[in-house]
């Protein structure tokens, strides 16, 4: 007895099926096609930090993935510019280089193809390139009203490209940039690790930019202006004598700084629990002062709740 049409388990074959068959070679070839056409029209392509090496001959080189294909870096063309003269040899040079590199593993790189090898389908590269390339396009190319893409006050997106405890390093259109602590937030920020991370993008406000040619560009930004400060607003809700739970962000000699659940800054000098306050712990804290110029809560920490362990 033939099998009942309906009681098979088969998914229905449509006429654009064939478009899945494409197998893992023919993908590659195409990936590899993209490749040489970017060489070719010497267009920026964009891929991930994800690995430094050192050759035979002993000099550092990023490892680049671009989709499916590994393309490399040497050192000299990763634009990272630490200073180099007679009391910075060369073996301390590379290990600052080295430890720059680490602390950039898995951020996006531009990067412009140098040369390739058809046969292995290898690839070397130059970010220096890139960079120079799209600092030219964003800084100083004017449009037909004079103006440049990215300009002072602007908001720009940027990519996160090294992280530490007190600041962020991002790329923005080809130039690097330090934003410090204080200008990423109008909250207490302990630590800049627990809110940003290498790899995303975040948006900044252009704050000024100096140099005239790819190479002296520099530019300043914050993110703190256009995330808005919510502190002065939810200032308000918080009272003399009034007491409320926070985590202590920070304590810099003494001073201990509190982030309260309310969505306001405090700073307390004194901590009655007899256990010595640290980083990370929830606390209760009395509001003794409101200083409305500052944007903060003056007070005391009346106890730990949870001491972060």
């Amino acid at each position: 007895m033939p099998n009942d049409v309906t009681s098979t388990n088969a998914a229905i074959l449509t006429l654009d099926s064939d478009a899945v068959l494409e197998t893992a070679q023919s993908k590659a070839d195409l990936i590899w096609h993209d490749i040489q056409n970017a060489y070719r029209t010497r267009k920026i392509l964009t891929g991930t930090l994800g690995g430094i090496e050192k050759t035979e001959a002993g000099s550092l080189i990023a490892v680049i993935y671009y989709k499916e294909f590994r393309a490399v870096i040497p050192i000299t063309e990763m634009m990272i510019n630490l200073l180099q003269d007679e009391a910075h040899d060369y073996g301390e040079l590379s290990l600052r280089q080295n430890k720059v590199l680490n602390n950039m593993l898995g951020c996006e790189i531009d990067f412009l193809i140098k040369g390739l090898d058809t046969k292995t389908r290898s690839i070397v590269a130059s970010r220096k390139e890139a960079m120079l390339k799209k600092r030219q396009i964003f800084y100083l190319d004017k449009d037909s009203s004079g103006q440049s893409k990215v300009y002072v006050n602007r908001i720009v997106q940027a990519r996160v490209i090294a992280v530490a405890e007190k600041v962020v390093r991002a790329e923005i259109f080809g130039v690097e940039t330090s934003i410090p602590a204080r200008d990423l937030s109008f909250d207490w920020l302990g630590d800049a690790r627990e809110r940003f991370h290498v790899g995303e993008h975040i948006l900044v406000r252009i704050l000024n930019i100096d140099g005239d040619t790819p190479e002296s560009l520099s530019v300043q930004a914050d993110v703190k202006s256009v995330a808005g400060n919510t502190s002065k607003e939810n200032l308000k809700k918080c009272h003399v004598q009034g007491k409320y739970a926070g985590t202590v962000e920070d304590i810099h000699k003494g001073t201990v700084f509190v982030r309260l659940e309310l969505g306001v800054n405090a700073i307390a000098h004194s901590c009655y629990d007899n256990r010595t306050v640290g980083k990370k712990d929830v606390v209760s804290f009395v509001v003794t002062h409101i200083d409305e110029e500052r944007n903060v809560a003056v007070g005391i920490i009346t106890r730990i709740i949870k001491q972060n362990i």
